[in-house]
């Protein structure tokens, strides 16, 4: 009898073991930063940064949508953008570009991101790159972007702007995005840009 005992205890010990290292598991993939789950979830786009700008971008002087003015955006980078509402935090006057690249971290190509600014640019040149060009990035919007050697699909001279919104879709509240551009934002959800003087706080 005491060795049935024994063998039972044995085997229970063995099932319960057997139980937790499954458990731990499960842990350790739900909380990898490089999970199926976080991919979904877009967790390789830096949602929220702290606001700083790159060195030598100048803020635009005279901007449709001034700071702390409102506006719809009309731009889907991410989900739950297109048709937010989004509070202006910066406006700044330089070229934006929609590049390709792949990341340094690894993983598939990155075709026609928007936007990377001039000023986000290693070494940038003196004048705006044109469709083509190979670059090197020093923007960190995404994993594995930073130190990315990238091609610019096009280049826009306009205003663009950081912004704080809350997603349609629910969730936190995003700040100091980057980056918009004029033509992603419109006062009354119409396509392209509008006078904000009757919005400013």
């Amino acid at each position: 009898m005491k060795k049935q005992l024994a063998l039972l205890s044995v085997a229970t010990m063995i099932a319960l073991s057997g139980c937790a290292k499954i458990t731990t598991n499960d842990n350790l993939a739900n909380n990898s930063p490089n999970g199926n789950h976080s991919e979904m979830n877009n967790s390789d786009m830096n949602h929220s940064t702290t606001g700083q700008v790159p060195k030598g971008l100048k803020e635009a002087k005279n901007p449709t949508y001034k700071v702390g003015s409102q506006a719809i955006i009309k731009a889907g980078h991410m989900e739950g953008m297109n048709g937010a509402a989004a509070t202006i935090v910066g406006a700044y006057a330089t070229t934006a570009y929609a590049v390709s690249y792949t990341p340094v971290t690894g993983g598939e190509k990155v075709t026609n991101h928007k936007w990377v600014i001039h000023e986000e640019i290693k070494e940038a040149s003196g004048k705006p790159y044109e469709p083509g060009a190979k670059v090197d990035l020093e923007a960190d919007h995404m994993k594995g972007m930073n130190s990315a050697t990238a091609s610019i699909d096009s280049a826009e001279q306009t205003t663009v702007y950081m912004v704080d919104y809350t997603p349609t879709t629910g969730g936190e509240k995003v700040k100091n995005h980057k980056w918009v551009t004029e033509s992603e934002l419109s006062k009354d959800g119409t396509i392209g840009g509008g006078d904000m003087s009757g919005m400013k706080r």
